[in-house]
């Protein structure tokens, strides 16, 4: 039986090898990650398969969340992806307010240190809104629920400023009336956050039986 499977080792040698670094890659160099639902459309979409930098901030021990080496830190406006504890589950959000900040919501309305965003309104559907947010030099797609004029607002639109310690940072979807984000879960830990995104992969269209969408293949987001 050893010996079975000594020469088993030494055949497939290569391929072991190939396997074993291709899985040390994609744990601390690069992966994909699939999203499944919408709570970042705009700018990103159900069935995106986006691509992770996991030395955008880091390099991580392989198959862990141990720092080896910090690079930086995350900025206002990057798309990360981390291990939610509170969630129990890998999320993809929008960096919103760093250590330091000072962040509100009124309304739907972003206000960072004093700052009141600007938002362009660029299409209206049935039910909801696309706009383009603009704060602290930075623009990017929100999407909100179309709300009568009558309507109260959302809880979710609406929250008290806060200072974001040391150390954590506040994270929003671009779903904004539709995201389980640092509102629900609260101030993301550093440690949790995994790496950076700025491009999609590739995207399977699940309502037209996984089809690749074409338009998005290395979409910028």
């Amino acid at each position: 039986m050893r010996r079975k499977v000594s020469n088993l080792f030494k055949e497939n040698k290569s391929l072991l090898l190939f396997i074993s670094l291709m899985l040390v890659f994609r744990s601390a160099v690069a992966d994909w990650n699939d999203v499944p639902t919408g709570s970042m459309k705009p700018t990103i979409v159900e069935g995106d398969r986006i691509l992770i930098n996991k030395m955008a901030y880091d390099l991580k021990l392989p198959f862990s969340q141990q720092t080896l080496v910090k690079f930086t830190d995350p900025e206002r406006n990057d798309i990360v992806i981390f291990e939610s504890k509170v969630a129990d589950k890998r999320l993809v959000k929008r960096v919103i307010g760093i250590p330091g900040d000072t962040v509100s919501l009124v309304k739907n309305q972003l206000h960072v240190n004093q700052e009141i965003a600007n938002y362009k309104v660029l299409a209206i559907k049935n039910d909801y809104v696309l706009s383009e947010e603009s704060i602290a030099g930075n623009k990017h797609l929100i999407r909100t629920k179309v709300q009568p004029g009558n309507a109260m607002q959302p809880t979710r639109a609406n929250f008290r400023e806060i200072t974001i310690p040391e150390g954590f940072y506040l994270m929003m979807g671009d779903n904004r009336d539709n995201s389980a984000d640092s509102r629900s879960i609260g101030l993301v830990p550093r440690e949790e956050i995994i790496g950076r995104s700025s491009k999609v992969a590739f995207s399977l269209n699940y309502d037209k039986y996984l089809m690749p969408r074409s338009d998005r293949f290395l979409k910028a987001i």
